[in-house]
């Protein structure tokens, strides 16, 4: 196995791992540990170039960062990805490499699920590293995050509805989820029971297919998703979606979904805001899986009541945001990165505090 470190200036450490044996080729990302030792989840994806997985993991550690930080976790900001093909190349092999990659950062990075790991992998991984959120409540663990992301995002929705219409009232409204895994198709649910009309849209059609004949959700082609006109536009699916090509075609309200890194410039969110669309700053709304896995770091472990509770912080986090954005007249993720930084700040200057 081959560590080495990538010099990227505004991350505590990046590095990546190749091991010929196992076939690992996997890089770690730790962008900021202020808070507390970097959490951030595991993808696996086929990426066509090394460059492409660092772009996407350097862009998810540091929204871990603003993630953990606005949501008051006690932790900091990191992500590791895997690059390869998840249907082929999954092995017991690579994932005890993986396990010893963490291992070696010694506690600075701590991972749990994302795109394409689940708790079997992290299980095979746990065996080389103490460093893994996330598993089975049989293990005493918090188990799968996404029902918790779902949560928190529809406890988001409240407080878009409340900025728009001046009140959290589901019922009538036309409510687009784009990505129906389980973090959409949870939130699909939840929103559904409190009246909105749900459109969905995957690029899985069969997926599609099976959920509009079990619940009766409309249905519209994800080639063509941002053309349909809604109150609330949620992606749930990968980032990087709200962009030259797609912002002049939305015709929503406002957009609360749970991807992470939706915006794939920062000059995007201000084009938001010149529309008139309003914006639920991602790493924001989808803090619900995250703030879940946190509560296993309390003294005692993990509990599913602290956790729900702390995850209706979502609510209060976005009515602050939204807050501080009316009132300067600065774009929402601006407004959302602003508040994150300040925690960061706050956080910075105790520890030189307690140091003096």
């Amino acid at each position: 196995m081959e560590i080495s470190t990538i010099q990227y200036d505004g991350y505590e450490k990046v590095v990546r791992c190749r091991d010929t044996k196992s076939g690992l080729h996997a890089l770690i990302a730790v962008h900021d540990t202020t808070l507390g030792p970097a959490l951030g989840g595991m993808r696996m994806l086929p990426y066509a170039r090394e460059d492409d997985a660092l772009f996407d993991v350097l862009r998810l550690a540091k929204g871990m960062t603003y993630k953990s930080a606005a949501a008051d976790t006690g932790l900091g900001g990191g992500k590791s990805v895997i690059i390869g093909d998840p249907a082929t190349l999954k092995t017991d092999a690579l994932f005890h490499s993986m396990g010893r990659f963490i291992d070696s950062l010694e506690g600075k990075y701590i991972t749990a699920e994302d795109m394409n790991i689940g708790i079997k992998d992290l299980e095979v991984v746990r065996k080389e590293t103490r460093w893994v959120t996330g598993l089975s409540r049989e293990s005493g663990s918090s188990g799968n995050p996404s029902p918790y992301t779902a949560i928190g995002c529809h406890h988001g929705m409240r407080a878009v509805l409340e900025e728009l219409d001046g009140k959290a009232d589901f019922r009538g409204k036309r409510i687009l989820i784009q990505g129906v895994g389980a973090v959409g198709g949870r939130l699909a649910e939840l929103v559904k029971a409190d009246g909105a009309h749900v459109i969905i849209s995957d690029i899985d059609e069969v997926k599609v297919g099976r959920l509009v004949k079990q619940h009766g959700y409309e249905a519209v082609a994800d080639s063509k998703h941002v053309d349909v006109p809604c109150d609330i536009y949620a992606p749930c699916a990968r980032g990087e979606g709200l962009n030259d090509t797609t912002i002049p075609r939305l015709k929503c309200r406002a957009i609360a979904g749970a991807a992470n890194n939706q915006l794939l410039e920062q000059r995007h969110g201000r084009d938001l805001k010149a529309r008139d669309i309003l914006y639920a700053p991602d790493f924001l709304i989808n803090a619900g899986g995250i703030i879940n896995v946190s509560i296993e770091m309390l003294p005692g472990g993990y509990d599913e009541k602290t956790s729900l509770e702390k995850i209706g912080n979502v609510y209060t986090n976005l009515k602050r945001v939204f807050q501080i954005a009316r009132q300067e007249g600065i774009p929402t993720h601006e407004a959302a990165v602003r508040l994150a930084e300040q925690r960061i700040a706050e956080g910075r200057a105790a520890k030189l505090a307690g140091k003096a």
